[in-house]
């Protein structure tokens, strides 16, 4: 998976809710504009800083939240993208030095509480957190993809989520169950059923909605919590 969606994913993860929610994203590059399509796409209300307005032209012509052109350290800027009504900011830029300063002015001045921030130095992670601020540290998820696709089997798979480590495994269908549903596989006690893993790598999701028929050399993809 490429490092920018694991980034998009867990920002996505930190700040959203079951709620819809007003979140301003500051940066427009690969990973601000991917991920403030995803929230516009989920139903939250977004608004988007970028010193270049040439940037906004990757939030595709079907957006329709709001873009505002110029420096994101300005208090004005800012204030139109209405970060005084925002319930969170993921604050996204290439710069670390730039992202600590946008996350201290939007926590500190404008009283945000949700502020995610991107980081690429991981010896950075640390003071982010000092300054009370959540942080997604992209080298950090890379290295993590790196070491669990060297050492891991495709049977078992990892992802952390800030301080939650989900597994996942992918189980043979029994005999039994050949022509069956998916819905008539027992499930044991925490665990979930993700959807099934097709010979060839394809893979259906388990929606709730439609109905999975199980065939010979499916694999059964099961979600846990690692202690």
């Amino acid at each position: 998976m490429p490092s920018w969606r694991q980034e998009i994913i867990e920002l996505q993860y930190i700040i959203t809710e079951a709620v819809f929610m007003n979140v301003l994203v500051v940066g427009c590059g690969k990973v601000g504009s991917r991920l403030a399509r995803l929230l516009a796409q989920r139903g939250h209300n977004v608004s988007v800083i970028d010193r270049e307005e040439d940037m906004f032209s990757q939030l595709g012509e079907d957006f329709d939240g709001v873009t505002v052109t110029g420096m994101p350290m300005d208090m004005d800027v800012l204030r139109n993208a209405g970060v005084e009504w925002c319930d969170a900011v993921a604050v996204v830029t290439p710069d670390d030095n730039l992202n600590i300063t946008i996350s201290q002015i939007v926590k500190t001045f404008f009283q945000v509480e949700n502020v995610v921030t991107r980081i690429s130095d991981p010896a950075r992670e640390m003071a982010f957190h000092q300054f009370g601020l959540s942080s997604v540290c992209s080298t950090n998820l890379v290295v993590s993809s790196l070491y669990t696709t060297l050492t891991q089997p495709i049977e078992e798979k990892q992802i952390t989520f800030l301080n939650a480590t989900l597994a996942v495994d992918a189980r043979p269908v029994e005999e039994m169950y050949i022509g069956r549903h998916l819905d008539s596989v027992p499930q044991l006690a925490g665990e979930a059923v993700m959807g099934v893993l097709h010979p060839g790598g394809k893979v259906t999701i388990n929606d709730g909605k439609s109905r999975i028929e199980l065939h010979t050399g499916d694999q059964i993809l099961i979600t846990h919590l690692v202690d």
